[in-house]
This record gives structure tokens, C-alpha cells and sequence, in this order.
């Protein structure tokens, strides 16, 4: 490999602000923050809005748009002028 091309690949602390979750992992990401994990060695610190720990679809707290299909919706709507719509 060349050298001087390829960005600094360290572990780095991701922290979800929204929960109380971080994990260590590698990465290339630029940053002047630095926590102390729980080795007892200091990482660069990541800071997140949104992790697998606070993200509705994990969680399972997300909500249901609607019970039906888009097509039964559409008959409960319209159904009455649907069926006549043939010139009958």
C-alpha cells in the first residue's frame, strides 16, 4: 500500500445521545472528543442521534400507518362511485 493516502482506521467510541448506549469499533471518522471506556483506555468519541438502541424499528416501538391494503382503503372510500362509473 502507498503510503500517506489512507485515512488513520483506530477504534473509536460511538456514543447514542438519546439513550444510554455506546459501543467500541473501528473507524476513520475525525474527532476531537475522547471518552474513557471501559478498559480503562481513552478513545475518540463519537456522539449520535440515533442508534439501534433508540431507533424505532429496533426497539419496536414503532407504529402501524394502517390496518389495510391501499386498495381496500380505496374501496371503503370510493366504493359506491367506483361500481357505477361505466356509464350504467
Amino acid at each position: 500500500m502507498k503510503k500517506d493516502i489512507h485515512p488513520n482506521y483506530r477504534p473509536v467510541v460511538f456514543q447514542d445521545i438519546s439513550s444510554d448506549f455506546a459501543f467500541l469499533t473501528r473507524s476513520t471518522v475525525n474527532t476531537s472528543d475522547t471518552i474513557q471506556w471501559e478498559d480503562g483506555q481513552e478513545y475518540p468519541l463519537v456522539k449520535v442521534e440515533i442508534s439501534s438502541a433508540s431507533h424505532p424499528f429496533y426497539t419496536g416501538k414503532q407504529r402501524v400507518l394502517s390496518s389495510g391494503g391501499r386498495v381496500d382503503q380505496f374501496r371503503r372510500r370510493y366504493g359506491s362511485m367506483a361500481k357505477g362509473s361505466k356509464g350504467e
